[in-house]
């Protein structure tokens, strides 16, 4: 069995090599893992996006005997480090102080990717036993939002496409059983142009940017009345979706300096989507109030809405695999473990959307994620890897 000790030196060498989304190179970070893999003669595959720059890494584990396919996937880019002066130790450090392992990416989730890197190797060993098999997706483009290497992985001719997905996000006491969906746009609000001395009164693009964003704020989501807030319905994997909608003016970006009056202001609207409330509905919604605008405050051109993105909602049932297999293990290993409808989306509605059941949110606690001074909780390490373990092999235990 790997040492928890081989764990967590992998993933310091993971945290002091930087791996910001969008910022740095992935091909260090990944070239570190592949010596890691090759050392133990895992196989393995960089998968590339789109554009043909690396996304990500692919280990496969096939098993001796019939059966599906099962996947654990955690994200080996980060997100930013923010402002450096505000950390209490460098955003790389990757040492261990107080039994936290500290830097970025040390719970989100450079720890689950060594971790799961971890169950492969001891899985290799005897995989003639298991059924199907195990890929163990480790993910360079997550933290854009691209979900590049997710992506990379569904659309690869010789993968075998997973039965599940487990994914190593941090959080000790929750599995994540469904998300919100989303739509999201980028709406660009016109007017003419003039000097902001002179007589004419007509509003400019900001001013009926604002205008459409009360609209928006305003407008009633349906299944959104704010019973959620006061009475929330219980989360987890039965009954009707515990969340109610949500809509969110993200950005707004228009004018310059102060003596002309603005011809273009563009908005970015963020809506978490529901059953009862889709994307559908959410770009009805949106489509209404851009009318109201173009009635109630004319211009020269009408408001243009440019859909970015749009992941449905999400949710497992009772006893769905491989939900059922991870709580179960968790119960056996005698941690107390809830399953739990988030508010955010993650790569369970990309999953969900190509109809791959996922879980999301178990591994160890935290502080800091996405902030300052993050750290993991190392002295849950064995037990969540126990879980793992118990899981991968209860499905890869029969056909």
């Amino acid at each position: 069995m790997t040492a928890p000790a081989d764990m967590i030196d992998l993933a310091q060498r993971l945290i002091r090599c930087p791996s910001r989304a969008g910022i740095d190179d992935y091909g260090p970070v990944l070239g570190i893992l592949e010596d890691w893999l090759a050392k133990r003669e895992l196989p393995y595959r960089r998968l590339y996006g789109d554009t043909g720059g690396a996304v990500g890494l692919l280990v496969e584990v096939a098993g001796g005997r019939p059966g599906r396919w099962w996947a654990l996937d955690a994200c080996v880019d980060t997100a930013p480090y923010g402002d450096e002066a505000a950390w209490s130790f460098a955003p790389d450090s990757g040492e261990v102080v107080d039994g936290r392992l500290r830097g970025r990416g040390a719970a989100d989730s450079k720890l689950a990717a060594a971790m799961f890197c971890g169950i492969a190797a001891e899985l290799h060993g005897a995989a003639d036993g298991l059924h199907g098999g195990l890929a163990v997706l480790l993910d360079a483009d997550e933290h854009t939002g691209g979900f590049g290497g997710a992506r990379a992985y569904l659309a690869d001719p010789e993968a075998v496409l997973p039965a599940g997905v487990l994914i190593g996000y941090p959080g000790l006491d929750e599995v994540v059983v469904g998300g919100r969906g989303l739509w999201r746009a980028t709406i660009a609000v016109h007017a003419a142009s003039g000097h902001s001395g002179s007589r004419r009164t007509a509003p400019g693009a900001v001013s009926r940017a604002a205008h459409l964003v009360r609209l928006l704020e305003e407008a009633e989501l349906a299944g959104g009345d704010g019973d959620f807030a006061l009475h929330p319905k219980p989360t987890g994997p039965d009954g009707d979706f515990p969340l109610p909608p949500k809509l969110t003016v993200t950005s707004c970006h228009g004018g310059q300096g102060f003596s002309v009056v603005p011809d273009l202001c563009e908005l970015g609207v963020d809506i978490r989507t529901t059953a009862a409330f889709d994307a559908d509905a959410a770009e009805q919604l949106v489509r209404a109030a851009v009318g109201e605008l173009d009635v109630r405050v004319p211009a020269p051109r009408p408001t243009t809405i440019t859909p970015v993105a749009a992941w449905p909602p999400y949710r497992l049932v009772k006893d769905q695999q491989p939900a059922a297999a991870l709580l179960d293990a968790a119960a056996r290993e005698g941690l107390a473990v809830r399953p739990k409808i988030a508010g955010p989306s993650n790569i369970g509605n990309l999953l969900a959307g190509e109809g791959i059941p996922a879980t999301a949110g178990f591994g160890v606690r935290y502080e800091g994620l996405h902030g300052v001074d993050e750290q993991a909780f190392l002295e849950d390490l064995p037990a969540v890897h126990a879980v793992y373990r118990r899981a991968v092999l209860s499905l890869l235990g029969s056909p």
